[in-house]
């Protein structure tokens, strides 16, 4: 394994001059550390651009509060500046539910909480753009891309613009963004100003307009050869401040454009200007991501970072990740929104080849933390027939009932597993991602699935249960169920009950550990009682529990601040203030 300086992305003017550069291409402001690994986002877009021909370098977590050093240090790139908050959401990172400064920040050195500033995106963005007026800015990331449009923002309790306004940014990419970024440095390459980059497929940009005329209604454009629509021009930011379920009726266009094979480009008016969000690339190939997760990752912390423990790190660092996008839709869950409902499976030789590279890792003692996803078990599955697929806009394949027409064969993950197992060095592999059981408890009409989902069943509780397997039913009552799009309860004891009967079978002494969410939409305190008096029955101490916390461009979020369900526009009770939320955490706690 490589460990000089220049194994990795330069991050200061020296490692830059030890490369024997005198310009450097791109520059990536990311609010976390770096870590040279395909599970950091600046990591993967670094790394894609430099397997372009590119000189890039990354500068983790600059200094906003000082005279701008770090933001100045690398000088002017000749393409643009990258920005992003990090891998994950910079607000929850930062405040709990009850918005409270966490303790904690698992992906910065030693965890200190004050190496980035609220919303990183905005204020890079805006450093660079003072510093570096002519220079274009691209922001991407789960806050940028979760931020595209207007959103509810919890943590200042208002409607926001899209994030392209405030951090005046040229171009927004949201989602996975290794082809759109790719094909921005290409273009500007070629000498293209970043002002004509307005047909990018999965990018949002602004562009200035004359008066409101576009805020009057939800018109479509429809391609009369497809009958999808084109364009789909949404009620203007000002209206939606005016009017929530006009932001309700927007939401809804969005996530079935972000669930649609043939997505229309997606227009709001802001002031005196557009959002135009442009429909994203197709799914990618086996192909395609094997080469995102094929380049020279160090798969190690900076130097810099030498005698400090990053904790996002020491979760992953045996891990690998085997596919992208999670078809379940739940109501609450951004990883639709930004990384879509379409499978994108690497191939298990590309899976094999990172699996052998991290056990010669010289701290790697045999056991792998996780083979996993967004979703444990979805390796390889899609629609059977995808002309089906190509007319659906539904956000999950799998609520109100696993769709007739999804290949759910468990075969391909099952034959994953035994092949990781088979290589020399690995002792055990676990899976720590999250495991939906209702895809293993479901009546297939094809008995092989059935069969399939049996055996997978079977090997995941006898072999890859590192003593816990945590699963997340998430409420127990009907009609909180419903509104969050999860299976009924009736299943997690289905599922429960073949726990029990395979560790007794294989003489095992393992935990079955359910996830739970308080104050979701139509959860009241009464629904929580009923909660608490069922997990009581069946004796769970809850450990994994959270209090339901509102991001951007989820369905949850839209029905806390609007009140209403945008697929019904009816009224929905969900519990604001700190008390009601108080109170509702408490009843998991029934054994205190």
């Amino acid at each position: 394994m490589n460990t000089s300086i220049n194994a990795w992305l330069p991050t200061t003017k020296k490692e830059v001059e030890q490369r024997g550069w005198d310009e450097l291409d791109v520059i990536l402001f990311s609010g976390d550390a770096y870590v040279d690994h395909p599970s950091f986002g600046a990591a993967v877009i670094g790394r894609t651009l430099e397997a372009q021909g590119l000189k890039v370098a990354i500068v983790p977590q600059p200094n906003w509060r000082d005279d701008l050093r770090d933001f100045k240090k690398l000088g002017k790139p000749r393409l643009f500046f990258g920005v992003a908050a990090g891998a994950m959401d910079s607000m929850v990172n930062k405040y709990t539910a009850n918005k409270r400064l966490r303790s904690d920040d698992a992906y910065t050195p030693d965890a200190r909480i004050d190496m980035r500033p609220d919303y990183p995106t905005i204020v890079y963005s805006n450093i660079l753009k003072q510093i570096y007026p002519d220079v274009p800015v691209i922001i991407g990331g789960i806050e940028a891309s979760l931020r595209r449009l207007s959103h509810y923002d919890y943590w200042q309790d208002k409607l926001l613009p899209s994030i392209l306004i405030p951090s005046k940014a040229d171009l927004l990419v949201y989602g996975a963004g290794e082809k759109a970024i790719i094909k921005i440095a290409k273009e500007l390459q070629a000498g293209k100003p970043v002002a004509e980059l307005t047909d990018i497929p999965q990018t949002a940009f602004t562009k200035t307009t004359v008066g409101a005329t576009l805020a009057v209604a939800h018109p479509m454009i429809v391609n009369p050869m497809t009958t999808h629509p084109t364009e789909i021009k949404l009620f203007s930011y000002e209206a939606c401040q005016k009017d929530k379920k006009k932001q309700a009726q927007n939401f809804k266009s969005i996530e079935e454009e972000s669930n649609s094979l043939h997505a229309a480009r997606l227009i709001q008016p802001t002031d005196n200007q557009a959002v135009i969000v442009n429909p994203p690339y197709p799914p990618m190939t086996t192909d395609e991501i094997d080469a995102c997760y094929d380049l020279p990752y160090t798969r190690l912390p900076h130097p810099k970072y030498k005698g400090k423990r990053i904790p996002a790190y020491d979760m992953i660092r045996h891990s690998v990740t085997i596919h992208r996008g999670c078809f379940g839709g739940c109501a609450f869950c951004t990883i639709s929104a930004h990384q879509g409902k379409f499978i994108a499976s690497r191939s298990k030789a590309s899976i094999l080849k990172e699996v052998k590279a991290v056990t010669q890792m010289p701290d790697f003692k045999g056991y792998l933390s996780d083979l996993g996803g967004p979703s444990a078990n979805m390796y390889q599955m899609h629609g059977k027939d995808l002309t089906i697929c190509a007319k659906c806009k539904k956000p999950s394949c799998m609520f109100p009932k696993i769709c007739n027409n999804l290949n759910a064969d468990h075969r391909p993950l099952l034959e994953l597993y035994q092949a990781v197992d088979k290589v020399s060095g690995v002792k055990k592999s676990f899976i720590g991602s999250g495991v939906r059981y209702d895809l293993l408890v479901n009546p297939y009409e094809n008995g092989e699935l059935n069969k399939s989902a049996r055996d997978y069943t079977r090997e995941l509780i006898a072999k890859h249960v590192s003593g816990r397997l945590k699963v997340a039913p998430e409420h127990t009552e009907t009609e909180v169920l419903n509104c969050t799009r999860k299976p009924a309860f009736e299943q997690f004891y289905q599922f429960k009950k073949i726990f029990d009967k395979i560790n007794k079978e294989e003489n095992l002494n393992q935990q079955l550990i359910p996830y739970f969410i308080s104050s979701l939409p139509a959860s009241t305190e009464k629904d929580m009682a009923k909660l608490a008096e069922i997990t009581k029955k069946l004796n769970f101490h809850l450990e994994q529990v959270q209090d339901f916390t509102p991001t951007p461009m989820t369905l949850s979020t839209e029905i806390f601040y609007t009140g209403f369900h945008p697929y019904t526009l009816k009224p929905v009770f969900t519990a604001h203030t700190k008390e009601e939320k108080l109170k509702q955490r408490q009843y998991f706690f029934w054994y205190k």
